[in-house]
């Protein structure tokens, strides 16, 4: 009855998965179809972000298909394994996607990772300068010396995804083989966050959350961005401590929160490496402005404390509970 149980939910989850990765997967392969027949793909029928977001699908999708072998072979690590792999695999199409994949224009042509960093800029209505950067304009700033790194907040996000995704599948396929329900409110509340936090990706994707290219952003655009990098830190948190729900309550409070607190302080660095040193502010004033010595405001660390608050209160609800 366990094994066909498992089936069922092993099937529908590939069923799901592909019906979610759907647009993805279509992009995917109508730049590899333009590839084939014309060896570049136009630039007005670029598919936005198709890295990383195509990469993470199939890197997801590869992790499911290898549940019941990852299961059979490895017991216990199965998701260490099945994770391993996902996470190769994404690196290795991410890397075949920025490599082997040209957009053209009337005026250049360059490849995707360099296509792609210039998607990271939305052009302002005036080049406004900001005189507390030293006369440099937004876009001297974000399109300063080209640097791979640029793309450390993609890869960051991109790995939380894939493992959040495949933590809750392959937690719950555990459920179903062992019986054991200890880890389910937490598995359900890290999948919350996890599809929380994708839905943000993608709206960030085709609104740069209204940023106009300026440094300092709109109140919607602040508050949306402060959500997204606490979601983040939250989803990674809860991730961790799904298993250590029953250790003792400081290792199970205090490094889920670490992690939170880690993973979101990481998207700042992300932030810093974009913006050759800078970050978005959210306002003026003292709140908003670098504390003396570093980059990040009093309102940046508040969000990078958030984040692990948020995880500390929710495993100290949850932990120890078996239901």
């Amino acid at each position: 009855m366990k094994n066909r149980t498992f089936r069922i939910y092993w099937l529908t989850a590939i069923a799901a998965l592909l019906a979610a990765s759907a647009y993805p997967l279509y992009m995917g392969m109508k730049v590899c179809c333009d590839m084939l027949t014309s060896g570049a793909v136009l630039k007005e029928q670029y598919p936005k972000y198709i890295i990383p977001y195509t990469p993470i699908a199939l890197a997801i999708l590869l992790g499911v298909l290898l549940l019941p072998l990852a299961f059979r072979l490895c017991k216990r690590f199965a998701l260490l394994a099945g994770g391993a792999v996902s996470i190769g695999a994404f690196f290795g199409f991410e890397w075949l996607l920025e490599t082997h994949v040209v957009v053209t224009s009337p005026d250049a042509t360059a490849t995707l990772a360099d296509w792609q960093m210039y998607m990271c800029y939305v052009p302002p209505d005036q080049t406004a300068v900001l005189p507390s950067y030293k006369s440099q304009t937004p876009v001297e700033i974000l399109m300063g010396d080209y640097n791979p790194a640029f793309k450390l907040h993609f890869y960051l996000l991109s790995v939380i995804l894939i493992l959040a995704f495949l933590n809750a599948l392959y937690g719950f396929a555990q459920m179903i083989l062992s019986g054991n329900t200890a880890r389910k409110r937490a598995l359900i509340l890290q999948s919350v966050c996890a599809v929380a936090f994708l839905g943000l990706c993608i709206l960030a994707c085709f609104t740069a959350f209204w940023r106009d290219g300026n440094l300092q952003v709109s109140p919607l655009s602040a508050g949306l961005m402060a959500v997204f990098f606490i979601l983040l830190g939250v989803t990674a948190g809860l991730m961790v401590g799904s298993f250590l729900l029953q250790k003792p309550g400081g290792v199970a409070t205090g490094i889920p929160a670490a992690v939170a607190i880690l993973i979101t302080a990481l998207m700042y660095v992300g932030e810093l490496v974009l913006l050759n040193g800078h970050v978005y502010r959210f306002g003026s004033g003292a709140l908003f402005d670098g504390l003396p010595g570093i980059v990040l405001s009093p309102v940046d660390l508040a969000i990078v404390l958030a984040a692990g608050g948020i995880v500390f209160v929710v495993m100290r609800a949850i932990a120890g509970k078996k239901t």
